[in-house]
């Protein structure tokens, strides 16, 4: 099996086309085409994680955070980056990171949270935007049923729990094809009025050379005429953070003690308590200051994250409470859930969890 099939599982699991622009994710060591030996799956790709990919004679290490998040221009092994890169290049160790393309993804990092928690009626906080496209195009009624299967084999028309979703009219079309042209109806150089089947269907943009592709493989005309928009609406099923129910109300102080034992916390920062009961809980795992409105705006009485800042408390303004419990407690098992699903989508292979705690935060 090469590192290219496995990675192929991977973006299976979470497309890369769904993490943040601002995010380095996908390969960023290693040759795809080298036959893997096995997978160490991690949460950060250190120098000690290296060693035991190295020991377990594991040649994919697959990370949850980019050891290489932003460039460099040196390579001389002088901070914790540096090393581990070098050593992982060495070793001829493949390191491929999968970060905010999980931490979107509808069952990934957030659900994750939730799941642990036990929280249920759950739904992404933070709908990611501009990422819904719209193929119209038109063809004769012989071969609406052809192309329109075949556009939702490539991925199209999902909607939610729906698939298969799609919009056909019926019009009139016209056209004059040349003396080089190849008319499926009538002759070149005869204008022709013909019955046409307009359909329209939607697509996540990651797919579109897919679409375009089961587009021109399967459409009768020669010239294939299509329209792609972009559309503002936000999907529903992609995005950061979740919020979630508990079955029934707890006491905040209650509650918070109970997140702190789920999620092995060895401390939680929060705001003030309320007074008010703890029932619907918004959750956004590693740094999520930036959702405090969000969380909010959903009607949260809890909102869970990590890395707060101290004047971000006071944005809970008695509305909720803001608790931080740690970035690496808020995605431990991140890790975890990677490794069950290529275990079960990869038989017989090596899928190793790393011993490694990578957490840099240490608690008296």
């Amino acid at each position: 099996m090469k590192i290219k099939d496995i990675l192929t599982v991977i973006e299976e699991m979470a497309p890369l086309a769904y993490a943040e622009d601002f995010d380095n994710v996908g390969l960023l060591t290693g040759n795809e085409n080298d036959t893997a030996t096995g997978v160490l799956v991690c949460h950060d790709a250190l120098e000690s994680v290296i060693d035991e990919a190295i020991a377990k004679k594991c040649n994919l290490i697959i990370c949850f955070h980019p050891i290489l998040f932003s460039g460099l221009k040196k390579i001389t092994g002088k901070n914790y980056v540096e090393r581990a890169v070098i050593k992982a290049i060495k070793n001829d160790i493949a390191i491929f990171a999968i970060h905010t393309a999980l931490d979107n993804h509808q069952q990934g990092v957030n659900k994750i949270f939730c799941n642990a928690l036990g929280l249920i009626n759950t739904k992404v906080l933070i709908p990611k935007e501009n990422y819904i496209r719209k193929l119209v195009t038109y063809t004769i009624p012989e071969n609406v049923e052809k192309l329109r299967n075949a556009l939702f084999d490539a991925g199209a028309g999902s909607i939610g729990n729906y698939e298969n979703c799609s919009f056909s009219s019926q019009g009139l079309g016209t056209y004059q094809g040349n003396e080089n042209s190849s008319p499926v109806i009538g002759i070149p150089g005869e204008f022709i009025e013909a019955k046409e089947i307009k359909i329209e269907i939607t697509f996540e943009k990651h797919l579109e050379s897919e679409i375009l592709k089961a587009l021109f493989n399967h459409h009768v005309y020669e010239e294939v005429a299509y329209e792609i928009y972009n559309l503002q609406n936000r999907h529903q099923n992609i995005g950061m953070g979740m919020v979630g129910e508990l079955d029934n109300p707890m006491d905040e102080k209650d509650f918070l003690n109970f997140v702190k034992d789920k999620m092995q916390a060895d401390g939680i920062r929060h705001s003030a308590f309320t007074g008010r009961k703890v029932q619907k809980i918004a959750v956004l795992g590693g740094s999520g200051s930036f959702a405090i409105k969000n969380a909010i705006a959903a009607g949260a009485d809890v909102f869970l994250t990590a890395d707060l800042k101290y004047h971000q408390f006071y944005e809970a303004e008695n509305r909720l409470i803001i608790a931080d419990i740690g970035h690496f407690e808020s995605e431990r098992y991140t890790k975890n859930y990677i490794v069950d699903y290529l275990t079960k989508k990869i038989r017989n292979f090596a899928i190793i969890l790393s011993e490694e705690n990578t957490n840099p935060v240490k608690y008296l």
